[in-house]
């Protein structure tokens, strides 16, 4: 018998105030839905290019949440959203490395095309960094930045 241990995300979300940083920065395509979606832990199905997984979230403490992820063929993961009637999220995913951290900054597109978010991972929650000129407003704890919410308005 084996245990599997959960893995911690902690992160920080803020709003991007300067959108040339994404020039020359590599990217991902990511689409995602959500099986289920409930204030305390969310199952979330995610296509990032030719990959795809499925995302166990648990409870934000602080900002910190368990997380699970499993990788799953491609194909299941689009059955999986056409079968279930899904609404998808649609999304670009930039990375910026900065001082040895890396940022991913959301370019949304859709009904939501004009909203850029960033966040960065910590190795734990009181990791001091230094703000870059392009980020805006800290939207850390407000849950409507939050993915689970934003497809919500789809």
């Amino acid at each position: 018998m084996f245990k599997i241990e959960a893995m911690k995300e902690i992160e920080r979300k803020f709003l991007v105030k300067d959108f040339s940083v994404i020039q020359d920065c590599p990217f991902d395509i990511i689409q995602q839905s959500y099986l289920f979606n409930e204030t305390t832990k969310s199952l979330r199905v995610r296509i990032k290019n030719d990959r795809a997984f499925l995302t166990i979230k648990g409870n934000l403490v602080g900002i910190t949440r368990d997380e699970f992820e499993y990788q799953i063929p491609k194909q299941e993961a689009i059955e999986i959203i056409e079968k279930f009637g899904l609404k998808i999220l649609s999304k670009k995913r930039y990375y910026k490395e900065i001082d040895g951290l890396k940022w991913e900054i959301d370019v949304f597109e859709g009904s939501l095309s004009g909203l850029f978010i960033a966040e960065i991972e910590l190795p734990d929650e009181n990791f001091n960094f230094k703000l870059p000129d392009w980020i805006g407003k800290e939207v850390t704890f407000d849950k409507n930045y939050f993915n689970a919410e934003l497809i919500k308005k789809l």
